[in-house]
């Protein structure tokens, strides 16, 4: 009888290993191939413009079950692809994004709401041109699994927000040029 409760006791102690171990926060480098933030606007009434930013760099951190994780993202405003060469160093003027003061921007999480096992809303704190204003992203889409290629722990999100460029001083020709601006990253990240 000693035996077997020895054994249980191993057992059990295994098992708590065991699950602390798959408990861990694991931590994702964004995949810069495969991250690429956008932003959309209301151009004078006529059309939606969508652009884009070509570097970003970061980490999401996830603990599946405590059901909690972070998220830290910078991305180079001078890496804005808008389509065209010369609005693109119109963009990153002083009126815009004034890319010569203000290089990057960066978003740094304060909270990861799940929904059963998923990431749900992402608040934290946007950075743009020196101004900081908490934000509360959206997660429309979120995928945890094995890179189907590299067979690597990888996850996939799309997330997005809405903010007012005129509250990050970026409010040029407002409000015909619309003040609304959505923010939608897509982001692919690969575990550490």
């Amino acid at each position: 009888m000693k035996k077997f409760a020895k054994i249980s006791a191993a057992l059990a102690f295994t098992a708590a290993l065991a699950t602390s171990a798959l408990a861990a926060p694991v931590t994702y480098s964004l995949d810069q191939t495969h991250t690429f933030p956008r932003f959309s606007y209301n151009h004078l009434g006529m059309s939606t413009q969508l652009s884009r930013f070509n570097t970003t760099t970061g980490t999401v951190v996830l603990d599946k079950a405590a059901k909690t994780g972070s998220v830290d993202v910078t991305i180079d405003m001078k890496s804005v692809d808008t389509g065209s060469t010369v609005f693109n160093g119109h963009i990153q003027g002083e009126d815009f994004l004034d890319t010569a003061k203000f290089p990057t921007a960066t978003f740094k999480s304060t909270k990861v709401v799940f929904e059963g096992d998923k990431p749900a809303l992402v608040e934290g704190n946007l950075t743009i041109k020196g101004v900081t204003k908490s934000v509360t992203l959206k997660v429309g889409n979120f995928v945890a699994q094995p890179h189907p290629m590299n067979k690597k722990e990888a996850i996939g999100a799309d997330a997005s927000v809405v903010i007012k460029r005129t509250e990050f001083n970026a409010g040029k020709y407002a409000p015909y040029v619309g003040d609304d601006v959505t923010i939608t990253i897509s982001l692919e990240a690969f575990a550490n």
